[in-house]
């Protein structure tokens, strides 16, 4: 399990070709098509390693075996994650945010993974930061369909008016952190910050333990898929 070595965007953490890396003079300026085309509602997403291997297993581990020692070891993960986007964050530092379940998921599973990541990750207090963990400012009001299949615009489409604030005067004129297990897509981090920022959150900053890269993105959409499929069959026949 180590870190991503190759060139990512500098905003959303995606693989980059060798030909476009290549290309790009500046290391502040390596961007992917996408981002260069529709600006993220986030400043900026970063993970730790890729979604892949032994990675990827430990966060089974969690979500799936609910063998939840394992947040402690991928939170130190998340925490330097953190520790490398801390550079940026304002004088106050960002209130921290995971990415909320739905009330359902949340019942099925028993915890949200992510929350439980960035307590451990807190606990470590990255970069001498006194952040502050605010799960409760973020609420996922709706379920989502599945993300397999759809176009970008779909994906969207799909997402918008699935997050709520909670707590409108704590996100005004603040740094938000978002912290996810996974960044697959980027949709559902994109909407999350979209949302805040309307909120009046001046800036949206993300950090997940892994990352899926382009060459992984769709087979990783197809797990997803299969865990909804297995969820569903446990509740039929529940």
């Amino acid at each position: 399990m180590t870190p991503i070595a190759e060139t990512v965007c500098t905003t959303c953490g995606e693989r980059l070709a060798s030909i476009v890396a290549s290309a790009e003079n500046c290391a502040a300026e390596r961007r992917c098509a996408a981002c260069r085309s529709a600006e993220p509602a986030f400043h900026k997403a970063a993970a730790y390693g890729s979604y892949s291997g032994g990675l990827r297993d430990l966060i089974h581990l969690l979500k799936y075996q609910h063998v939840r020692p394992a947040a402690g070891v991928l939170g130190r993960m998340l925490f330097e994650v953190i520790s490398q986007l801390s550079d940026g964050f304002d004088s106050r530092g960002p209130l921290v945010v995971p990415v909320p379940l739905h009330s359902r998921k949340l019942r099925e599973r028993g915890f949200n993974q992510s929350e439980l990541i960035a307590r451990a990750a807190l606990k470590l207090k990255p970069s001498g930061l006194d952040l502050v963990l605010k799960p409760e400012l973020l609420m996922r009001r709706r379920a989502t369909e599945s993300q397999t299949g759809l176009s970008r615009d779909q994906r969207q489409r799909n997402m918008r008016g699935a997050f709520a604030i909670t707590l409108l005067k704590e996100v005004q004129d603040r740094e938000i952190l978002l912290v996810d297990d996974v960044l697959t897509t980027g949709t559902t981090a994109s909407e999350c910050a979209r949302v805040l920022r309307r909120a009046g959150a001046t800036r949206v900053w993300v950090a997940t333990v892994a990352r899926t890269l382009k060459a992984e993105a769709a087979w990783a959409l197809r797990e997803l898929t299969e865990e909804e499929e297995l969820l569903a069959s446990r509740a039929a026949h529940a």
